[in-house]
């Protein structure tokens, strides 16, 4: 299950599914989130780019769950 608390790092060991949803947020910030936030939990990613956190966790849970993951 993925949690808010939970780094992108930890995210994308767990889930490399993940990896689509997150390279959809590269254009919408500006910089690769995967090369830059890495060690960011998903809430201080979300809450330094004023981003809602909970509509990407249910996106991120969606992907995970579509493509069988945890």
């Amino acid at each position: 299950m993925i949690r808010k608390e939970m780094t992108i790092l930890d995210i994308l060991c767990d889930h490399q599914e993940a990896q689509e949803v997150f390279r959809s947020y590269d254009q919408v910030e500006g910089e690769c989130v995967m090369c830059n936030h890495l060690f960011e939990t998903l809430e201080e990613f979300t809450t330094k780019f004023g981003l809602d956190c909970e509509a990407l966790l249910a996106q991120l849970q969606a992907t995970s769950k579509a493509s069988g993951g945890k």
